[in-house]
């Protein structure tokens, strides 16, 4: 799917900023007329050429209203490879065949937030620097790495030669609550790797089998009562990511307390004044 020879396209001047700073190349800006003024500096950051026109130039040739002012013709990079993407990763996102370009880019906000290594996507999932995409995440698709795939049959295996453990979340109750998943012996260090499914089905039949433990994100009762069994996959992955990034070492009761602040001393009282009668 992604060309290095290829373009995206990046939306507004914080977005070009964070693409810029990324060492993506702009190939050329466009700019709208009434927004120039306020770019400052990032017309001269563009090596490319740089198109003011109007606003309605800007709708005609894009085919949308362009709210932010300005457009960026990126050059793409060429992906890393899976495996040498995993090579120095402990919390990984996998991606499988999510079909909605908004979903892929707020997920990759999630990732990053939560201190997530890297992403990987299936042969099919939506491209992460498709214009949307890149614009829901606010520039988050620049700061975490991601490889795609080349085989999804076989693709977790991959993951599992790096030593990941897998764990397929599930809107299933009955699977492992995420907050446990990693258990009391786990360390920071401890591989593992996050599989989320496509909007709707969720993952594929073949990929929970392939999975080391099904996780999921317990609901309260009354939500299931009402027939709330599951969230999105934006907020299922925004919860299970923060799992995955908590301490997972509780403190014990042979841990010694915190050293406790030194107790505040009381303000000094105000000299006592004697009345002499006067008004």
């Amino acid at each position: 799917m992604e060309s290095r020879d290829g373009v995206f396209v990046a939306e507004g001047e914080k977005v070009i900023r964070r693409a810029l700073a990324a060492s993506f190349a702009a190939r050329s800006l466009l700019v709208t007329s009434a927004r120039l003024a306020r770019l400052g500096s990032l017309v001269q950051e563009c090596a490319g050429p740089v198109y003011v026109v109007s606003d309605d130039v800007a709708r005609q040739l894009t085919g949308f209203q362009v709210h932010r002012g300005a457009l960026a013709a990126m050059a793409r990079r060429e992906l890393p490879a899976v495996a040498g993407l995993l090579a120095g990763a402990r919390r990984v996102v996998v991606l499988e065949d999510l079909v909605d370009h908004a979903n892929v880019g707020a997920i990759f906000r999630c990732a990053a937030a939560f201190g997530i290594d890297a992403v990987i996507v299936s042969p099919r999932c939506a491209d992460p620097l498709y214009r949307r995409a890149v614009k829901v995440s606010m520039g988050a698709v620049f700061a975490i790495p991601y490889a795609r795939m080349s085989d999804w049959y076989d693709g977790l295996a991959q993951l599992r030669a790096a030593r990941f453990r897998l764990l397929a979340l599930t809107p299933d109750q009955s699977a492992t609550p995420i907050g446990t998943a990693l258990g009391p012996g786990s360390r920071p260090d401890d591989r593992v790797a996050l599989l989320l499914g496509t909007e709707g089905d969720g993952l594929s039949s073949h990929w929970m089998h392939e999975a080391d433990s099904c996780v999921c994100i317990p609901m309260a009762p009354h939500a299931m009562a009402a027939g709330v069994d599951s969230l999105n996959v934006v907020a299922a992955a925004a919860v299970a990511c923060h799992a995955l990034a908590a301490p997972t070492t509780p403190i014990s009761a042979a841990d010694p307390p915190p050293p406790s602040a030194p107790p505040v001393p009381p303000p000094p009282s105000a000299p006592h004044r004697q009345h002499d009668g006067s008004h």
